[in-house]
């Protein structure tokens, strides 16, 4: 089944960019375009695409309150969104992730990045840019001390502290089991397991709170 797209950019050009380099992709279909954020929204809950790329700054409703609506805490059924953007400021990537996206590119990631970032978003996986993932996270960890030392009511197990420092610092799924020698099936129930014990809803709420409680350094 191939995986369906909504583009949100102000920009048309932008739109068609991203358009032609998703449509060559076979198993990639863009189903809808959006101009701003609340035309996302809108889009995004009669069409019900698979993965969200949304620009952070649109006129009216941005694309961080986007986000928040459609993946945001106390949304029931969350859209993988990926945020792509031409602005590498540390405030935006922290607001995005903790707004609920899936991923966080910069619009000259290239095609083949881009194409990565949307399959991951797809299988419950996250995609960071390389330059603003670990950097960030740890950065704006420090900035919460309010979180810091906050532990799950039930502990978590060696093993998932291991799969948990692993998400942090960006692994796969697949690159996890091969550094672990565990199988797919197998990190995946970790994964489920730390998202159950850690109240989180994907792998990017899970490496934040690595990193908000100390257990991976800057």
């Amino acid at each position: 089944m191939r995986i369906r797209v909504l583009i949100a950019d102000d920009q048309p050009l932008v739109r068609a960019g991203l358009r032609t380099i998703l449509g060559v992709q076979p198993d990639i279909e863009v189903i809808g375009e959006a101009a701003d954020g609340g035309e996302a929204i809108a889009l995004a809950r009669r069409l019900r695409p698979d993965v969200g790329l949304f620009d952070i700054r649109m006129p009216g409703v941005d694309g961080i309150e986007a986000t928040r609506q459609l993946a945001g805490p106390g949304v029931d059924d969350p859209l993988a969104i990926i945020v792509i953007t031409t602005f590498d400021l540390d405030e935006y990537v922290y607001a995005a992730l903790k707004s609920g996206a899936r991923g966080f590119l910069l619009k000259d990631a290239g095609p083949e990045l881009l194409a990565q970032a949307v399959r991951a978003a797809a299988n419950g996986d996250a995609l960071i840019a390389p330059n603003v993932t670990a950097r960030l996270l740890a950065a704006f960890a420090g900035a919460q001390p309010a979180q810091r030392g906050v532990q799950p009511i039930e502990p978590l197990t060696d093993r998932e502290e291991q799969v948990l420092i692993t998400v942090a610092r960006g692994r796969t799924n697949t690159e996890i089991a091969d550094e672990l020698y565990i199988s797919l099936s197998t990190v995946k129930a970790h994964l489920a397991s730390l998202m159950r014990k850690l109240d989180a809803r994907n792998r990017v709420e899970i490496a934040m709170w690595a990193y908000e409680t100390g257990r991976v350094k800057r």
